[in-house]
């Protein structure tokens, strides 16, 4: 399958991209896709994000993606799209951007409010091969992306202190490269583990987590976007 045409800007590697890959295969993709990956400052205060997320309805062997489009400063919701179709791809650990990008992009290609950045709940480059969910979509769209996740892939770390905006980085076990943060956004409730994806800096992606989350664990766009896949709702 290959990625369907989208409104914004393509990546070097969208229209070529195969899909239709063997888990083997696809870990070769994302060991040469991984050399496409920037790390830059964002040229612009973003106005907008995107959070996107895919829940999948194992019994019916589906895949509903949601898009839910954010204006940072009130954090009210501009656009949403959920689209549902089959799970294109098997669960394999470390290779989820094969699992949920094919069921994203024909979300995202009916966004007529196309984001300055883009919000994954997964990871960026705090994956074994650097490229995680939100590195893999940023490098297909050619857009800002990082990624929010839930729990740790790779990577070791102390806890940060019990209080909002405390962070500790999140480092490569065998390196000792800092890979991400594991940022609290609530005190007394658990971390989440925030890493660049693509065409930003880390600290670009922890200060819109934090500008994004004033009330719950999660950055909005990205809890909309898991409520929309989830319950077909925001």
């Amino acid at each position: 399958m290959k990625a369907p045409s989208i409104p914004i800007d393509h990546g070097p590697d969208t229209l070529n991209h195969d899909w239709s890959l063997t888990p083997r295969e696809a870990v070769a993709r994302q060991r040469e896709l991984a050399a496409s990956v920037r790390l830059e400052p964002l040229e612009h205060e973003p106005a907008t994000v995107a959070g996107v997320d895919v829940s999948i309805r194992r019994k019916e062997n589906l895949a509903a993606a949601a898009v839910v489009v954010v204006r940072l400063s009130d954090l009210a919701v501009i656009e949403y799209v959920r689209h549902e179709c089959e799970v294109p791809f098997p669960y394999v650990p470390g290779l989820l951007s094969f699992r949920e990008i094919p069921a994203l992009l024909p979300a995202i290609e009916q966004i007529e409010s196309i984001p300055d950045v883009w919000m994954v709940d997964g990871q960026g480059i705090a994956h074994p091969r650097r490229f995680g969910l939100a590195a893999h979509l940023g490098v297909v769209l050619g857009r800002p992306c990082f990624g929010v996740a839930k729990t740790r892939l790779t990577g070791t770390y102390d806890a940060p202190d019990d209080k909002r905006g405390a962070r500790a980085d999140l480092l490569d076990e065998k390196t000792g490269e800092c890979i991400g943060a594991v940022v609290r956004t609530r005190a007394g409730v658990k971390p989440i583990f925030v890493s660049a994806g693509h065409q930003l800096t880390l600290e670009d992606a922890i200060r819109l987590t934090m500008a994004s989350a004033p009330r719950y664990r999660l950055p909005e766009p990205a809890r909309l976007a898991h409520r929309l896949s989830k319950y077909a709702r925001i």
